[in-house]
């Protein structure tokens, strides 16, 4: 049987990033390299790097987000980006979605003990929850599929002139090229790509925006949503 990694101590910056709330991510990190990787939810392989790779690389995704806004963070998985997001930032109302139970269990019990009342935990996929969860101002999604794809799940959730913040690597770029036809029929009216954490994480993450205008979503998804509503407020008078 292989030994289980050892979670290495949390680097200097870390403090500084996670400032009171400090004491809450090395919880994190410990229940991700522990329960985390029992439950499946991330490989052994990652925990020397959590600190690095995971909750720093996440947590500084917060320079690009403003402040006070909603957001959904779409394929959490084991919470990341928004778990780490969250710890940074009480000013954010957080929903983490995320379709599989063993998962949402996992973030249900990290949500809890961390004691973050600004997080819900949701269990769906994106398709399935547009128009039953209130349109947020910014979608979060860190390497859960192709930037074509994840943007046919996740702007279709914002309000209108949202932005979606993706966390990608070396291929931000080339996707962005990919994706421009998909990106411009699903109502994006902006795309950029922006470097955070300088100084904190080496080298810093890349965050590709993809800002949109009075139609997330575009014509497509504009009758669904509106169906969606529709749905929802029939249900409720009953």
């Amino acid at each position: 049987m292989t030994e289980a990694a050892e979670l290495p101590p949390a680097p200097e910056q870390a403090r500084e990033v996670f400032g009171e709330r400090f004491a809450d991510a090395v919880r994190y990190a410990e229940l991700l390299a522990e329960a985390g990787v029992q439950r499946g939810l991330i490989g052994p392989r990652e925990v020397p790097r959590l600190w690095e790779r995971h909750l720093l690389n996440c947590a500084v995704l917060s320079e690009a987000v403003p402040e006070g806004v909603t957001v959904c963070d779409v394929g959490s998985g084991a919470g990341l980006p928004g778990i780490p997001l969250a710890l940074v930032r009480d000013d954010l109302n957080i929903t983490l979605l995320e379709p599989l139970l063993r998962r949402t269990n996992f973030l249900t019990e990290v949500v809890e003990l961390l004691g973050l009342d600004h997080v819900t935990v949701v269990r769906g996929r994106a398709e399935e929850v547009m128009g039953k969860l209130p349109p947020v101002h910014v979608v979060t999604a860190r390497a859960v599929a192709p930037l074509d794809r994840l943007a046919t799940w996740g702007i279709p959730l914002l309000r209108p002139y949202g932005e979606m913040l993706a966390l990608k690597g070396d291929t931000a770029e080339e996707e962005l090229k990919l994706a421009a036809t998909a990106l411009s029929k699903l109502g994006a009216v902006s795309t950029s790509i922006l470097h955070v954490g300088e100084g904190v994480v080496d080298p810093a993450s890349t965050v590709v925006r993809v800002e949109v205008g009075e139609s997330p979503g575009g014509v497509r998804f504009a009758a669904k949503r509106a169906k969606a509503a529709r749905t929802g407020r029939a249900r409720r008078r009953r």
